[in-house]
């Protein structure tokens, strides 16, 4: 049977499993023959689940009884750094090599009421330090766009699979953009929701006061759907926001207000196609009816650097854990210290090892204060600006990448022009805020057709406006 799988959303898909026109089976088979055809060349994904076809026919014995809902046997993949019991689960890394998940994150526990298939785990940059999916100890993941090119990362095997329609869903990570970049590399929507607006529980901790886990989706309403069942309080996650504090304040049209940060037209390096394509959305949400309004946020620009001295303290913390004594790779030394030396230097890659070091530089005695205390400081101006910004607008439109996907290994001997990569995206990690990208078009480069993205950002727990706005922008594309 064939399934017209590249313009499947969640909402035609459940309508067509629940007339019946094919099963989740037959789904799920389609999903897996286009993952054998296609997944050689791509690489994003590590390990396609031998159960998914028990899970399909689970699914439609649901269907069956008239007891599905959004979500009941729709195929998703799952980023390598998310735990689903009983599942290998390695962070892309060397170091876990055959490490198996012993519970569900509380995302996947939340999922798994209704009943989808997990496909599969997809590749990611190493812990999720890189933004090109080229740091995985397990072989790079290309761009279905363009081979030759990156997905971005670290989400990049997440945002592959679905653009290589490999999945309807892929769930994925957001540190400083990990969902966001590569959704707008790949032609997708992702959503990073609010800082502890999903628990964490269960998700390979990079940086605590950053991590978020979001869904990367072919529509806003797919982001929608799978947002409201992953979100909500946890007890496991002592982060996460209660259901009461969430408010829809609703606004008319015409009163609506998008900010235009000055910082955009400040910024050097941004290419021409991503500024102009930038100012084409702006155009068009004004054609649409919605008023702009510009903005300044004084200390946006210091946001890289920031992420960059409190990303490594934190991964620093985390990743301590990750010695081989307990699980993972081992590699047995003179002695104990000897062990930890080895151990780490042989299972994390040159970029974990880069950061392992500069996180703890920057947290010992003599710098604590100078780098980490400081960079917290500068990270409460960031929020602050944008709490006052947010009191003049309703959102704040951003470009979400400084240009269209690059090629493999163009950045990988520069790491500064790599982390450049999070200058749109990491300000709302700062800040705790939900930013959501939607396609906004594309640019031929050397023959290929590359997706563009454009970004926006809501204040705390106001999903609903990225939401709303949103499908807006995107009927009018």
């Amino acid at each position: 049977m064939t399934i017209d799988l590249k313009n499947l959303t969640i909402t035609k898909a459940r309508n067509a499993l629940d007339r019946g026109e094919f099963t989740a089976v037959d789904l799920t088979r389609g999903y897996l023959d286009r993952i054998e055809e296609l997944n050689p060349e791509i690489n994003a994904y590590l390990e396609v689940f031998d159960d998914a076809l028990d899970q399909a026919k689970k699914a439609d014995k649901v269907i069956k009884e008239g007891k599905a809902t959004a979500l009941t046997g729709i195929p998703i993949s799952v980023k390598d750094n998310i735990l689903i019991k009983g599942k290998r689960s390695t962070s892309a890394s060397k170091i876990l090599e055959g490490h198996v998940a012993t519970y569900d994150a509380t995302v996947i526990e939340r999922l798994k009421e209704h009943h989808p298939v997990f496909l599969g785990r997809t590749n990611m940059d190493e812990f999720a330090m890189g933004a090109s999916t080229e740091t995985s100890a397990y072989g790079v993941t290309r761009n279905p766009h363009d081979p030759e090119r990156v997905p971005g990362g670290s989400s990049g095997g997440a945002a592959a699979a679905l653009a290589a329609d490999m999945c309807l869903v892929s769930l994925g990570s957001d540190t400083a953009g990990s969902i966001r970049q590569p959704s707008a590399f790949c032609g997708l929507t992702g959503l990073k929701p609010t800082y502890g607006g999903v628990s964490r529980s269960g998700l390979m901790a990079l940086g605590s006061s950053l991590d978020c886990i979001g869904p990367l989706t072919k529509t806003v309403e797919d982001a929608e759907i799978v947002w409201n069942i992953i979100r909500g309080q946890d007890s496991l996650d002592m982060t996460t926001i209660p259901e009461g504090i969430y408010e829809k304040n609703t606004k008319n049209k015409k009163d609506f207000v998008i900010g235009i940060p000055t910082f955009v037209s400040e910024t050097e390096g941004i290419d021409d196609i991503i500024r102009s394509n930038y100012e084409e959305s702006i155009a068009k949400l004004e054609k649409l009816g919605y008023k702009t309004k510009e903005v300044k946020l004084h200390n946006i620009k210091y946001s890289v650097p920031t992420y960059y001295v409190i990303l490594p303290a934190e991964a620093s913390s985390n990743l301590a854990r990750v010695d081989g004594v307990k699980y993972g790779y081992h590699s047995k030394g003179k002695d104990l210290l000897d062990t930890y030396k080895k151990t780490r230097g042989e299972g994390f890659g040159k970029e974990v090892r880069r950061r392992i070091i500069l996180g703890t530089y920057v947290l010992s005695a003599g710098y604590y204060d100078a780098y980490y205390n400081k960079a917290q400081a500068v990270r409460k101006l960031i929020t602050e600006d944008f709490d006052k910004a947010f009191g003049d607008v309703d959102l704040i439109a951003l470009p979400t990448t400084a240009s269209p996907a690059f090629k493999l290994g163009e950045k990988t001997d520069d790491p500064v022009q790599m982390y450049l990569e999070d200058i749109f995206t990491v300000p709302a990690n700062h800040a705790g805020l939900p930013a959501m990208t939607v396609p906004s078009g594309t640019t031929t480069v050397e023959g290929k057709e590359l997706p563009l993205g454009f970004q926006l950002y809501a204040p705390r727990m106001q999903e609903h406006l990225l939401f709303e706005v949103g499908k807006d922008f995107e009927k009018s594309r």
